[in-house]
């Protein structure tokens, strides 16, 4: 292939270097020993090897290489979508820790704004840019990884009768990890977004935080973490693997495969907005336990139901935590889909599991 003088917008690492003669001189080799499969991305090609549009090289399935444009695309999504909605995060996590103050939604971008400036809305998007960005690398590339390792040990036949226990065992494993690199920066956003005066940002936050509470206050809000997105991850991934199969098997009128990629990503931004309703109920009461716990010195588990009662932990700032957390999802479904698509991916949903290692084959 001759060289392109366009550079690629990608890192390198996200390909292998062999040629696209060797590509085809693959393809067409595995084409003709596998069996004839169903559901194939791309319809002409039936090898697991996917090729990347307008990049030489190619991307193995559940290879290096894919784990690593998995985990990129992961920081994409991730790290973007919750930088964008930090004034929404801002006033709900205000809500959480002074109702009286921060009556309601309105009212409380009102206080915000006549407090601390249009400039207050963004108070915190450094640590919570960097914070979802490792969370979203390490959410989404250990999913795909703990997805394929599931399955494999399920077996193909039992991988397809229990997906469901799939996607949900592959989502908590992936999570607890994530939370752990997510966890020192959350505790910097929370006491930065709602101790006004405490740090103007991570760089000067952080030091202080730890002076205050030692290196190991930085996971103070760890359980509650994880009992915050662990359920929410679990609701996220499986709810959404669930309900975009739905969609293609009775919302569509042909197979996916057949269906363009447009139409394919406006599916996952459907199905990632609908998993995210259900995300923001099932993880509220720890997202509240979480906001007063790294707000508050010494403060316990205790304190915070004793404060808030059962039911402000289930309904404390829940209505904006739906619009935000629906389409936070939707929106992170919508690029980390479009990420494996430009890269040569297909996209997420719409089938089983993935097949053992004995049946690598690139699904749609």
């Amino acid at each position: 292939m001759e060289n392109s003088p366009r550079q690629s917008l990608l890192p390198s690492f996200l390909y292998s270097p062999s040629s696209s003669s060797s590509f085809f001189t693959n393809s067409k080799t595995l084409s003709a020993a596998a069996p004839e499969t169903t559901n194939v991305l791309p319809s002409s090609n039936k090898s697991f090897l996917v090729p990347a549009p307008n990049e030489p090289g190619k991307i193995e399935m559940y290879s290096p290489q894919f784990y690593a444009a998995c985990t990129f695309g992961g920081i994409l999504s991730c790290g973007l979508t919750h930088m964008a909605v930090t004034p929404l995060d801002l006033v709900k996590c205000n809500m959480q820790i002074d109702p009286a103050k921060y009556k309601s939604i309105s009212s409380g971008f009102g206080v915000l704004l006549k407090e601390q400036g249009a400039r207050g809305f963004f108070r915190g998007w450094v640590p919570t840019l960097l914070g979802y960005s490792a969370q979203g690398a390490c959410k989404f590339g250990f999913y795909e990884f703990f997805k394929k390792y599931y399955s494999d040990l399920a077996g193909a036949e039992n991988a397809a009768k229990y997906k469901t226990l799939i996607y949900l065992a592959g989502s908590a494993s992936a999570e607890v990890i994530a939370d752990v690199a997510l966890c020192p920066f959350e505790a910097v956003k929370v006491r930065v977004q709602t101790q006004p005066g405490f740090a103007r940002g991570l760089s000067d936050g952080l030091p202080k935080f730890v002076r205050s509470e030692g290196p190991l206050g930085l996971y103070k809000g760890l359980v509650p973490l994880w009992g915050r997105q662990i359920p929410y991850t679990m609701m996220k991934f499986a709810s959404f693997e669930t309900i975009v199969e739905l969609i293609y098997k009775h919302a569509v009128p042909k197979p996916k495969n057949e269906c363009s990629k447009p139409m394919q990503l406006g599916i996952s931004f459907a199905g990632g907005y609908i998993a995210g309703v259900f995300c923001a109920i099932v993880s509220h009461p720890a997202d509240n336990l979480v906001s007063f716990l790294n707000n508050a010195k010494g403060a316990t588990v205790g304190d915070a139901v004793q404060k808030m009662g059962v039911v402000g932990l289930f309904t404390r700032g829940l209505p904006l935590r739906i619009v935000m957390i629906g389409t936070l999802t939707g929106a992170q479904w919508g690029i980390y889909d479009a990420f494996k698509v430009f890269v040569g991916l297909p996209t997420t949903g719409g089938v089983a599991p993935a097949a053992p290692a004995d049946s690598e084959v690139a699904k749609v």
